[in-house]
């Protein structure tokens, strides 16, 4: 039998089941991408604004590329965009790129969790909302809030809303020492404005800002603190923060025009009822540009895993310069002997909130963990 002759087509090649195209980690410079300021995140879509401020101005979504499937995007967050930018109804842009950041609002599950999640890009103001009543406010809340802001970089301001409800002088003596920006308002809920013959001390008492909500809910907002807070916002970027039911949304509808969902507090339980899926940004009506304000999702933890314990003295201002008489290596906290921040506070140089200031810090210090798993368990989360 003569010997068989073989030649390169009895050679057998299995096809790449991933194709043929050779692989690479370079990835194209994207330098005719357009710059998109991120509004809101939806379920994979990225809705943002181009041309921001020009006759060109539009909205696009985007899907994210494959090679940021690890990587955050937020609102707040600019981005760079390809493929279809038009923004016509029903065409998807392709996010490139996140540029970077100025500022980034973080927080964690809890105290415990080495996850950080961030909550928004590029603010240059944290307000921190709380009620004066219903909810109860919480001091721990505001403090982590502190915590968070003084270390990304960011301004922090604090709003009281239901002022009509409780007299918040208590807490706001707590942060008397404090260099913090507070804004007090007033809510009456209303179905509809006093007529116009109402007795005059009526028709003071309903004078305000009709705010509604997408529910058709209605409140009334004191028209001051309305203006003394939108005096604070123009021309910045603003991160709204808070337990649902606070009345955030309600105040974005007054700043906005806009018709974010509003909801109550539950009777029974006194926690508020979560309304904001989502993270929005909107702009402040009648604003310079660049007025932007953030509405978050009510939240229900805020946890400090992310923050350095050395760092977290320095959002309490009022304390800090107790530390100067503490042995190196002190660490503040209520296992350390001979601390001067024990001095400090008992020899009032914190004010009357002293006491409780100190046991604040030292919660955040030594126990946060227990305690926000506490404020988790209170607030049903």
């Amino acid at each position: 039998m003569a010997k068989r002759e073989w030649d390169e087509s009895d050679v057998r090649i299995r096809p790449n089941k991933r194709g043929s195209r050779p692989r690479t980690k370079e990835r194209p410079s994207h330098d005719d991408a357009v710059r998109g300021r991120i509004v809101t995140v939806d379920r994979g879509r990225y809705t943002a604004i181009v041309a921001e401020d020009s006759s060109e101005e539009r909205v696009v979504v985007a899907a994210r590329a494959r090679e940021l499937r690890r990587t955050p995007v937020v609102a707040g967050d600019f981005v760079a965009l390809v493929g279809d930018v038009s923004g016509r109804p029903d065409t998807l842009a392709r996010l490139v790129r996140v540029e970077e950041r100025q500022t980034v609002l973080r927080r964690s599950a809890d105290d415990t969790d080495p996850i950080e999640r961030v909550v928004v890009a590029n603010a240059d103001q944290l307000v921190i909302v709380v009620a004066a009543a219903n909810p109860e406010p919480r001091t721990g809340f505001i403090d982590r809030a502190l915590v968070a802001a003084y270390d990304a970089g960011i301004e922090p301001l604090l709003l009281v809303t239901k002022a009509d409800l409780k007299d918040p002088a208590p807490l706001l003596a707590t942060y008397e020492h404090l260099p913090l920006t507070v804004v007090v308002s007033r809510t009456a809920e209303t179905d509809e404005a006093p007529a116009d013959d109402a007795p005059a001390d009526e028709a003071a008492a309903g004078a305000g800002i009709d705010a509604r909500g997408a529910d058709g809910s209605s409140a009334r907002l004191d028209a001051e603190a309305v203006a003394e807070l939108r005096a604070e916002l123009d021309g910045h970027v603003t991160v709204l923060l808070g337990h649902s039911g606070v009345g955030k949304s309600t105040m974005v509808n007054a700043l906005t025009g806009a018709d974010r969902a509003t909801g109550g507090v539950n009777a029974v339980t006194g926690r508020g009822r979560h309304t904001s899926s989502s993270a929005l940004a909107l702009r402040l009506s009648e604003a310079p540009p660049g007025s932007w304000i953030i509405d978050t999702p009510g939240i229900r933890s805020f946890g400090l895993a992310h923050v350095d314990p050395d760092r977290i003295l320095h959002a309490f201002a009022d304390l800090e310069p107790g530390t100067a008489a503490c042995e190196r290596g002190c660490r503040h906290d209520a296992a350390a002997v001979g601390c001067g921040l024990d001095a400090w506070v008992a020899e009032g140089n914190a004010g009357d909130a002293g006491p409780a200031r100190l046991a604040s810090l030292r919660r955040l210090l030594g126990s946060g963990s227990r305690e926000e798993a506490q404020d988790a368990k209170e607030l049903g989360a």
